[in-house]
């Protein structure tokens, strides 16, 4: 098992949650492929997008809703700061995730982030559990507590 995916696990398992991570042999690296996994619609699909605060360097989190688009110039708005494009360098150092699998919890390093409250319209949603293959299956309400995640309008 990963390193990434173990963090996840212990993000749950430290929260009291029984989630069962699901292991997708077709591979989640999208939205669209994760829902076609999962089964649900693509809005289930918490899709955790990284940005670049410009001022700070440190990366940033938008967990979105599988259907829908982070607004650069909304989510800026939103940091309070311009955001650009964050590298897979800066992804792996601050989260832990490499991209394609980036989990919205089980962080190497605290990050901000904000919520897609489209996401709190389901009473299940999937995220990514650290890895491209791996996703869990979790209330909304839990998963914007674990993240720290703030609801905010972000999308376009």
């Amino acid at each position: 098992m990963s390193k990434s995916l173990k963090r996840v696990k212990r993000a749950l398992d430290e929260a009291g949650l029984a989630v069962e991570v699901l292991e997708m042999a077709d591979g989640t690296r999208t939205a669209a492929d994760a829902a076609a996994a999962a089964g649900c619609e693509l809005d289930q699909i918490a899709k955790s997008i990284i940005f670049r605060a410009e001022t700070s360097g440190e990366a940033v989190l938008f967990v979105t809703a599988g259907g829908n688009q982070v607004d650069a110039t909304k989510a800026s708005a939103v940091a309070g700061e311009p955001l650009g494009k964050a590298d897979a360098g800066l992804i792996r150092a601050q989260t832990g995730f490499a991209i394609g699998g980036v989990a919205p919890i089980g962080h190497l390093n605290p990050i901000r982030a904000w919520w897609d409250p489209r996401l709190s319209e389901f009473e299940v949603i999937y995220a990514a559990a650290g890895t491209p293959r791996h996703i869990f299956p979790i209330d909304p309400a839990k998963l914007k507590e674990l993240s720290g995640a703030e609801d905010a309008d972000f999308v376009s």
